[in-house]
């Protein structure tokens, strides 16, 4: 079965760093658009970043030029690069993976504060 499992969450003063990982199984990864969402208590759930199979790159508007997205089909694994990190960056963080029908991942979650 398909299975997304998100690594790399924790705690984080405002203006550090994390790094996301996403280990896709259960697919053949290259062939998928891969992304990230995040969910923060209240409100919906939102897109952060996608990377298609052939590496075009979207970003949500609140976190471009601070967030990047990459993805090693080597390793069936999706990353997301957090930089500058907002308290406002608060959330459960989701991996998907997306052709037709999109699955996700358990989630992981991001708490950015002093």
């Amino acid at each position: 079965q398909v299975q997304l499992v998100e690594s790399g969450g924790g705690l984080v003063q405002p203006g550090g760093s994390l790094r996301l990982s996403c280990a896709a199984s259960g697919i053949t990864f290259s062939m998928y658009a891969m992304g990230w969402y995040r969910q923060a208590p209240g409100k919906q759930r939102e897109l952060v970043a996608e990377i298609t199979s052939g590496g075009s790159t979207n970003y949500g508007d609140s976190v471009k030029g601070r967030f990047t997205i990459s993805r090693d089909n080597a390793q069936n694994t999706v990353y997301l690069q957090m930089n500058s990190l907002k308290p406002e960056d608060t959330a459960v963080y989701y991996c998907s993976a997306a052709i037709i029908t999109r699955y996700w991942g358990q989630g992981t979650q991001v708490t950015v504060s002093s």
